[in-house]
């Protein structure tokens, strides 16, 4: 049987022991298991205390770092969308959460008519929490991740150049100076949003901050959202009348800057893990994401892997270009800088 000592590290140790010991009084853990299926830097297990099972994450601890206020988990726990928190400690980067026994939303929300005014609400409670403190510039963000791409030379070609350059329109456009502001998870990727109890929860809040209403929307639209119709359910079901011009506008760019910063991450992770002096294949237009997220389904690649890591990344910015050389990606921008200029 699994237990503390083994799994964990010793410089981890003594401070989740210690954890232990505040939370529940003593250091007795029955079970421990790895939790998979997340992208996330962070280290989750599932443990098992007086016949009651918990979630343990483990962050890289951040000394000196006081929580005087509530964090983004912590307030979504109160507001009922994310497991009840019973151990938080940034300094050490460790918490101790509920663990909800779950099943996937897509088998739980049938049809999507069904799936995507549950998820809509889901979003729409998240905006409604308490504001978050922490915030970040996000047009900085995607233009820094996009600048790194582009001098990694990853993948190189006209192709290329010219979703780059349709992604500079969008950053010089879209209203980043807007400050109807809202507490934002800013990854809401299926890993991250559970059915268990009656209700969808929400997980992993480590990239919380207040931001723009349509990260949310779009980050979930590119995994759920897959035609016009499906498009005017959702966002229906959010603002709780018919979307008009410009938030559809709004809604469409942002799902091409949400496509692209994931698939910047995809490649930024396997650049990490390819063997040294990999020949990256530039070709991205034959890689449709239909087709990947079919594999994916499958279990035929692996999101863990290079291989995986890399065709996801280039089915994302795919997505993204063949959207963005659209009408429609013209009408958004135009329409955009003649309401915010």
């Amino acid at each position: 049987m699994q237990t503390l000592q083994n799994v964990l590290s010793a410089d981890r140790l003594a401070s989740v022991e210690q954890a232990l010991k505040q939370t529940f009084n003593h250091t007795n853990v029955q079970e421990i298991e790895v939790l998979r299926g997340g992208l996330s830097a962070s280290a989750v297990y599932k443990i098992k205390v007086q016949e009651q099972f918990y979630v343990l994450k483990l962050d890289v601890p951040q000394p000196g770092q006081l929580q005087e206020l509530p964090g983004a988990m912590e307030i979504a726990a109160a507001g009922g969308l994310a497991p009840a928190v019973f151990y938080l400690n940034p300094a050490e980067g460790i918490s101790l959460s509920a663990f909800i026994k779950s099943e996937p939303l897509h088998t739980v929300f049938k049809p999507a008519t069904v799936l995507l005014p549950a998820l809509a609400k889901t979003i729409r409670s998240i905006h409604e929490l308490p504001l978050f403190s922490k915030e970040s510039n996000v047009q900085q963000t995607v233009a820094g991740l996009l600048t790194q791409f582009r001098t990694s030379g990853m993948l190189q070609g006209a192709a290329v150049e010219e979703c780059l350059d349709y992604c500079q329109l969008v950053l010089d456009a879209y209203p980043w100076e807007d400050e109807d502001k809202v507490s934002s998870h800013n990854d809401l990727n299926p890993n991250n949003m559970l059915f268990g109890e009656g209700k969808i929860w929400v997980i992993d809040w480590d990239a919380a901050f207040k931001n723009d209403p349509y990260v949310d929307l779009a980050v979930t639209a590119n995994f759920y959202v897959n035609d016009a119709q499906q498009e005017e359910l959702f966002l229906e079901a959010y603002l709780g009348a018919e979307p008009n011009a410009e938030q559809r506008a709004r809604f469409f760019l942002m799902r091409q800057i949400c496509r692209m910063v994931y698939a910047m991450l995809m490649f930024r992770l396997a650049g990490y893990s390819s063997p040294e002096g990999t020949a990256h294949d530039s070709e991205i237009e034959s890689v449709r994401l239909a087709a990947v997220k079919e594999l994916l389904g499958q279990g035929k690649i692996n999101l863990g892997a290079y291989p995986g890591q890399f065709l996801f990344g280039k089915a994302l910015f795919n997505e993204a270009l063949q959207s963005m050389r659209s009408s429609r990606f013209n009408e958004s921008v135009a329409l955009i800088k003649r309401i915010w200029s």
